[in-house]
């Protein structure tokens, strides 16, 4: 009987497994492939949205036109999976059988328990969010005046912070809106526990954009006119982004394997196997183990596209009974785009030469690296048609 593989998610890791899945099975097992979108978003570029929702057509993928016409498409919802009966329920009631699974269907923002802050707050997590911001950002100025000009709040100055809070100035700036953009981080940089030297750049760029950055107290309460920052300071808001952390999707609570009790993301080996010998997890969605490292794999787009062929193919091994093949995260260094402005640092192959720097070779790295995923998962057409965007 042919074995039937189920790939939970159409984020980097679901999508660039099932890629892989496919090239490696050829019709030995038949794959089922379910997402609650129906399309597979870049999600590292979906804040270009934020300033101009129009990008969202270079930047999404219809699941149907990327995979094989022998994988099955589900759009739907994961409610629950059960590992002793190996069946996925789905929100229509629906189930469905597998013999292998790989969980990759990302995480949800955690808001960590500050009273008001999930009720109140935007966040980035998909396209619909982020044209959500979009509208929310161009109601607010259209309700502003120079005198009185409108309110808008970043919670979080990590890459996802960062990166709105600049898209937000640039829509400012096309549009000549009576905006007044504030960056707040508990910590006391700009994309915290990192290098120095990137700290300084990414902060003159969004001081060049007249973001105003707050850092050095949290957040600790929110209504629905106020941001309360630390003990003494009040920030009223128009518009609240809240970009602060992950944690786990609810259903992961619903899987009988080893997971963080906090987070709900599932423990998962270097192999990407839970210690249910059928549930491979990945992503977001996981804490991968690193050998030889106290610390798992990142939460980033770029560990999730590395993984996700060696996922891809671990699942195809474990159909036929064969050793897997372990994975180590290889950081290739890290750019992030402030508007039109990039910062890139550490960067593979650039490294010898500088560590850290900007201008126009780190905007085309950011573009490149946007056009490489695109041309892998849709094809290089795709990707030519996304490079001015991006």
């Amino acid at each position: 009987m042919t074995d039937d593989v189920v790939v939970l998610g159409s984020g980097y890791a679901g999508t660039g497994a099932v890629k892989q899945l496919e090239a490696e099975l050829n019709g030995e097992a038949d794959i089922t492939w379910i997402s609650d979108v129906d399309h597979h978003l870049v999600l590292h570029e979906s804040h270009r949205c934020i300033r101009d929702p129009d990008i969202q057509e270079r930047i999404t993928f219809p699941c149907e036109e990327l995979k094989a016409p022998s994988t099955r498409f589900i759009h739907a919802r994961v409610e629950a999976l059960d590992c002793e009966e190996r069946t996925i329920e789905l929100d229509d009631g629906s189930t469905v059988d597998y013999d292998y699974v790989l969980v990759a269907f990302g995480s949800q923002t955690a808001f960590f328990g500050i009273d008001g802050l999930e009720e109140y707050s935007l966040t980035l997590k998909s396209l619909e969010d982020a044209l959500e911001i979009h509208e929310a950002v161009k109601a607010a100025a259209k309700e502003a005046t120079r005198d009185d000009p409108a309110q808008i709040v970043v919670g979080g100055a990590g890459l996802s912070g960062i990166q709105s809070a600049g898209e937000i100035a640039e829509f400012r700036d096309k549009h000549r809106a009576p905006i007044d953009i504030h960056l707040v981080e508990g910590l006391d940089n700009v994309f915290p526990n990192n290098d120095p030297v990137v700290q300084a750049k990414l902060a003159k760029l969004l001081e060049e954009l007249d973001v105003n950055i707050m850092t050095g107290e949290f957040i600790g309460e929110v209504d629905e006119e106020t941001v309360y920052i630390g003990d003494d300071t009040e920030l009223d808001y128009d518009v609240l982004l809240w970009t602060g952390g992950i944690t786990g999707q609810d259903c992961a609570q619903t899987i009988e394997v080893d997971q963080d009790e906090r987070s709900h993301r599932i423990n998962a080996e270097s192999t990407f196997q839970t210690n249910d010998d059928r549930v491979f997890a990945i992503g977001d969605a996981a804490l991968v183990d690193q050998p030889g490292q106290e610390m798992p794999a990142p939460p980033t787009a770029q560990a999730a596209w590395q993984a996700a062929e060696v996922a891809g193919t671990n699942l195809a091994r474990a159909v036929r009974g064969q050793s897997l093949d372990t994975w180590t995260h290889e950081d290739k260094g890290t750019v992030i785009s402030v508007g039109d402005d990039a910062v890139a640092h550490d960067v593979m192959y650039l490294s010898s030469f500088v560590d850290t720097f900007g201008g126009p070779l780190a905007e085309t790295l950011k573009k490149g690296i946007a056009a490489r995923w695109i041309s892998d998962v849709a094809g290089p057409s795709a990707a030519l048609k996304a490079w001015p965007d991006m």
